[in-house]
């Protein structure tokens, strides 16, 4: 699951105001690779919306069925907004919709005798297939 923990208001290159929402996914423990000890985070992503502000500052809280993953991407740089220092990366998190698992058939152990004997009374059959009276 991951929950809606903020909204950003932005504004396309034409222009026009729009907003994204904040997605948080669980939390996760991580080793750090500096000092090799390790911590909790939790990963984010923003997804754009048709939503009003309004709408957007009510959602905060709700939760969506889902997970925010780390996916490759064509490298850009990144500005940490504490340090100002210009990094580069090759990849993004993103919001995935919780994927529906399909099970599979299973096989029954039953034998046709055991079938057969939980057939209704008064008509029953043979193991051979034959109405016995």
């Amino acid at each position: 699951m991951v929950r809606i923990v903020n909204y950003q208001k932005r504004t396309s290159e034409e222009g026009k105001v729009f907003f994204t929402l904040e997605l948080q996914g669980g939390i996760e423990v991580v080793k750090s690779q500096e000092t090799g000890r390790h911590y909790i985070t939790a990963r984010k992503a923003t997804m754009s919306c048709t939503f009003d502000e309004f709408t957007c500052q009510s959602l905060i809280g709700t939760e969506l069925p889902g997970s925010v993953r780390k996916v490759n991407c064509e490298e850009y740089e990144y500005t940490i907004k504490e340090t100002g220092e210009i990094i580069t990366l090759s990849h993004r998190y993103e919001y995935v919709e919780q994927e529906t698992q399909v099970n599979a058939p299973q096989m029954s152990n039953a034998t046709i005798e055991d079938f057969m004997s939980k057939a209704p009374t008064g008509n029953a059959f043979s193991t051979n297939g034959q109405l016995v009276h």
